[in-house]
């Protein structure tokens, strides 16, 4: 693994000595009765986590061990629990359960993992254990714990983001007991998955943990002409060693390695007379081949080290190497020629052969975090100060074309091979980030958070008209917390981000302010029945500046100069009696794009505006609603039934950039781009489970509906979502 650069090592020893004196200053017969203790810490770190069913009870999406209650952000947890009982084994299927979220088609160089929070990008906001994981790649649930979303600008906590929040993914760590778990389902479309948990104790303080997934997915669509379907193929391994688990000393070394192997889909094109999913070919035609190809792999090596002073004062350091490769050659939809064997778009002038793309992309990361409770002037605080530095190196270029250009002659492309010609797109960056943040309770059941992050960016590119990228950017956040009692909690919440103009985007022609995000919430939290239950409510207002575009392919950095959406989110998880539970999220959003984008022009250096009209009109991919619910309940010996339903508005797709007329239907002026129509899909389960072992039977998608879940938000195409799907799955413990 590479080492961190030495020029880090004093920011280390400047936290250990700032805890030591706030330590000394806060002396031990100072803290409070009622202030949080060490056990619990110990008890997650040094044992088996607990089966929190569909309520979370523990998170470090806000920098520290805590109940997502405490939180005074909204907060969704997805757990492992819910994601079993649904059958899901990628993060986008984990996700539907989040209200308030979409899914982006792959186009333009964002193949992999790709939502909308809010009606924001977040693929920039995705994280693995507190650390940045940006990179565009497809993940599995296999090696999950849960998955915590952070609602809000939450760049004061985690470094540059957007406006809608962040998605922490927490793997699962080793714990003091012996215990394995093999899971192996079957179903329609040639669907399988082998996936085996292994948890072994060595001595008293050391485990190791082995988790192991195999996944095949034929897919329901298929190329008539080649008799091809897309597919999707994944393997992965997770391992991780504890030592010290449940002292004062914890070291955790892991690693995680995944590859794919898939077919790409990129769904049907939008019919431009209707402004809907085209209906001149049927649904179910692809238009790729098994000459097409998605690979990737993907290597992540993790070594953190908890020091904890005393049961109120812990120092975390986290140091991180990741390689990502990823290489693909798809096809897209067309409206007017169908799918054939070639896997072309052919026409008497010459064949398209598709988007193709060769990456590849390291990080080197080093964090670091001191949190220390204590008693001061008669206030109970709770201290944060942090510090990160981040490494990344990145190339992608196009494939190289081993074939030609005519229908004799058809384009070619191989894996990793890329092309010899044009110029590469590649950038190395350093950004370095310090944190503070204290919360204090200034009088009984009251508490007021403050923090502010810091972070310097230096980056340099192969493009020749912005090679260089230099800024300096503060992030801020603030709370107002009322607890009038254990069970409740009332909050106002103010957050702020931004990005940089070309860390995740093409860059801009000249520079640019970077993306400014702002967050105002207000929220309640509840927690019911003996707090299984927990019920939140959220009034948020987020405002963007300068957003930036999301396809790498694009030459118009800006979509638009300012845009906001006002919402109203409610949701509810746990346990309503002790056979029952359920997880249920409904957000409504009023979007609008309140300043049209400004771009420079590269030719003449004259900076354009987007057409005016484009003022008003709701942004892309943010319906007005969204919604879900998940339920089961546990029947008399051994039985369980369960399921929900995933609800979405109409989605849009144009780009709000040009400056030519705004998209229409023919003959008319209403503003009317292109159109995923509204969905409802609807699941359902049915268990048989004993101590041992379980039978689980899933059936996605039960009413076998059309629908269009994903959505390229520059209009051309959508992708349709899986048809009615049934999944036999059979677990065994030990």
């Amino acid at each position: 693994m590479p080492q961190p650069p030495k020029t880090l090592l004093p920011l280390g020893a400047a936290l250990m000595v700032g805890g030591l004196s706030i330590s000394a200053f806060a002396a031990e017969g100072d803290y409070p009765k009622k202030t949080p203790v060490l056990p619990t810490i110990k008890v997650e770190a040094g044992a088996e986590a607990p089966q929190d069913g569909y309520r979370a009870t523990t998170t470090r999406v806000g920098k520290t061990l805590q109940d997502p209650h405490d939180i005074p952000q909204a907060v969704t947890t997805v757990t492992n629990q819910m994601m079993e009982d649904q059958q899901v084994s990628s993060l986008k299927d984990a996700l539907r359960n989040v209200a308030g979220l979409t899914f982006n088609a792959a186009e333009g160089g964002r193949a992999g993992d790709n939502m909308m929070l809010r009606g924001f990008y977040t693929f920039g906001d995705i994280y693995l254990d507190g650390i940045r994981d940006t990179a565009q790649y497809n993940r599995e649930t296999f090696y999950l714990e849960q998955v915590d979303v952070l609602r809000g600008a939450g760049a004061m906590l985690f470094g540059r983001g957007q406006a809608g929040g962040v998605i922490n993914l927490v793997s699962k760590a080793p714990y003091l007991r012996d215990k394995g778990k093999i899971t192996g389902s079957i179903g329609m479309y040639g669907y399988y998955e082998l996936t085996g948990d292994f948890n072994k104790q060595i001595t008293d303080t050391i485990a190791f943990r082995f988790n192991g997934m195999k996944r095949f997915d034929g897919g329901w669509r298929k190329n008539p002409e080649a008799n091809d379907r897309p597919t999707v193929e994944r393997d992965g391994v997770a391992v991780s060693l504890g030592m010290g688990l449940n002292t004062a000393n914890e070291l955790i070394l892991s690693h995680i390695y995944t590859t794919v192997d898939d077919k790409p889909d990129y769904g049907v094109s939008f019919d431009s007379t209707t402004r809907k999913p085209q209906e001149k070919f049927p649904v179910k035609y692809y238009w790729g081949t098994n000459s097409t190809f998605d690979k990737g792999t993907v290597n992540i090596s993790t070594a953190s080290f908890t020091h904890r002073f005393s049961p109120a004062s812990e120092w975390r350091t986290q140091v991180r190497y990741a390689d990502y490769d990823r290489s693909y050659w798809a096809r897209t939809p067309s409206l007017t020629i169908a799918p054939n064997a070639l896997a072309m778009s052919c026409t008497p002038t010459g064949c398209n052969g598709g988007p193709t793309r060769e990456s590849h992309y390291k990080t080197i990361t080093v964090q670091t975090d001191y949190n220390h409770r204590f008693h001061l002037f008669g206030m109970n605080h709770d201290f944060l100060l942090g510090g990160e530095y981040l490494n990344e190196d990145s190339f992608r270029h196009s494939l190289q074309n081993f074939g030609g250009a005519t229908s004799a002659n058809p384009p070619r492309f191989l894996p990793y091979k890329a092309n010899t010609t044009g110029v590469p797109v590649e950038f190395n960056s350093d950004t370095y980030a310090v944190y503070v943040q204290d919360t204090v309770e200034f009088i009984p059941k009251w508490k007021l958070t403050l923090g502010g992050r810091r972070d310097e960016m230096r980056a340099t590119y192969s493009s020749a008209t912005s090679p260089k990228l230099n800024y300096g950017e503060w992030s801020t956040r603030a709370a107002l917390s009322y607890h009038f009692s254990e069970q409740s909690h009332f909050y106002v919440a103010s957050s702020s981000s931004f990005s940089p103009t070309a860390d995740l985007y093409q860059l801009t022609v000249q520079p640019l302010p970077p993306e400014r995000s702002n967050v105002q919430e207000i929220g309640t939290k509840w927690l019911l029945f003996d707090g299984d239950l927990a019920v939140r409510a959220a009034l948020y207002h987020a405002e963007k500046k300068w957003e930036r575009n999301a396809d790498l392919e694009s030459t118009a950095a800006i979509l638009s100069k300012k845009r906001r959406t006002n919402g109203i989110e409610l949701e509810l998880a746990g346990r309503v009696t002790p056979n029952w539970e359920v997880f249920s999220g409904l957000a409504l959003m009023d979007a609008e794009i309140l300043e049209v984008a400004e771009n420079i022009n590269a030719t003449t250096g004259v900076l354009t505006s987007a057409n005016p009209d484009y003022k008003g009109k709701r942004p892309r991919n943010t319906p007005a609603y969204t919604f879900n619910l998940w339920t089961t309940y546990k029947l008399p010996y051994g039985w369980k039934i369960g399921g929900g339903v995933e609800v979405k508005g109409k989605r849009y797709g144009y780009s709000p950039t040009g400056t030519g007329p705004i998209p229409t239907l023919p003959g008319e002026t209403k503003f009317h781009p292109n159109t995923a129509p509204a969905y409802m899909r609807w699941d359902a389960m049915i268990a048989y489970e004993q101590p041992k072992w379980a039978m689980r039977l899933n059936v996605h998608n039960v009413f076998n509906t059309t629908y269009y879940d994903a959505i390229y938000d520059n209009g051309p195409f959508t992708i349709p979502g899986q048809r009615r799907r049934v999944i036999m799955t059979a677990e065994y413990k030990f």
